[in-house]
């Protein structure tokens, strides 16, 4: 439920990705061209009793559809006290997400309310273009202070521009900028950490031969980034973000079974 509503928060329309043993909300909007993109995953088990996809083969047991989060936050909210939920795939003049609802009854008879959302299924030959996003080879990668208190400074900062500058080091110092032709505002955090990244691939060398006080930095726009901190209610237990100098800034939200990915691109 909360994972939904964050989604809802952060796009207006997604994929809703569903395998055998997990789920996913995918927002692909080419960072290339200027838009964010979103990978949102979470363990199925954790969230249903009983679950079974039946793909389009054996081989590619999976079902891809595109919907609106709204839509989906909305029919779930009356779930609340439910009794028992039943989401299933199903053909009422067009395909939809029914949702079936059993609510608490003071009678022997129970009480069922449907929502029925309308989905667009998506043909697998255009599956590889919902594939989970390359982690990008980062310059610095730290742990975000609180996210109440970070969204508090930015709420304030966008009064005042359009773009925030986030910078970093791997000595656990961040700052949030805004610079315009008449004021100059910035905010320090400090001994925030750096993720200890055990990998082969090119960013953890980067980041080894970096040195510690050098800021990596990145102007994005601040409403895409207070879309974020406003709109999460995934409620993490780790949060970090990742700088590539000048060309992106990835957060990702941890939180038990749930990883949620956003990729806000740098303007120029």
């Amino acid at each position: 439920m909360c994972v939904v509503n964050t989604i809802s928060k952060l796009a207006k329309t997604c994929m809703l990705r569903l395998t055998v043993d997990k789920i996913y909300f995918i927002l692909s909007d080419k960072v290339g061209n200027g838009g964010v993109s979103m990978w949102c995953e979470l363990s199925q088990g954790n969230v249903f009793d009983e679950f079974q996809v039946e793909g389009v083969a054996v081989a590619d047991n999976e079902i891809y559809l595109e919907l609106t989060p709204e839509n989906f936050s909305r029919a779930l909210k009356t779930a609340q006290n439910a009794k028992a939920v039943k989401i299933k795939l199903t053909n009422k003049h067009c395909p939809c997400l029914t949702v079936a609802i059993e609510l608490p009854s003071l009678s022997s008879s129970s009480r069922i309310v449907t929502h029925d959302i309308p989905v667009g299924v998506i043909p697998r030959k255009l599956w590889n273009d919902f594939r989970e996003p390359r982690v990008p080879d980062f310059d610095v990668s730290i742990y975000l202070p609180v996210l109440k208190t970070m969204k508090s400074v930015v709420e304030r900062m966008k009064n005042l521009s359009n773009s925030i500058v986030i910078e970093a080091n791997l000595n656990g110092e961040m700052n949030l900028k805004i610079e315009t032709d008449l004021v100059c505002v910035t905010t320090h955090f400090k001994e925030l950490g750096n993720p200890p990244w055990v990998s082969e691939n090119v960013s953890q060398n980067s980041t080894q031969e970096r040195d510690p006080e050098n800021m990596a930095e990145a102007r994005i726009d601040i409403k895409r980034l207070l879309q974020l901190l406003a709109g999460q209610q995934v409620n993490p237990t780790k949060t970090l973000c990742n700088i590539v100098s000048k060309r992106i800034v990835h957060f990702v939200l941890l939180h038990e079974d749930v990883t949620l990915q956003y990729f806000i691109p740098a303007l120029a």
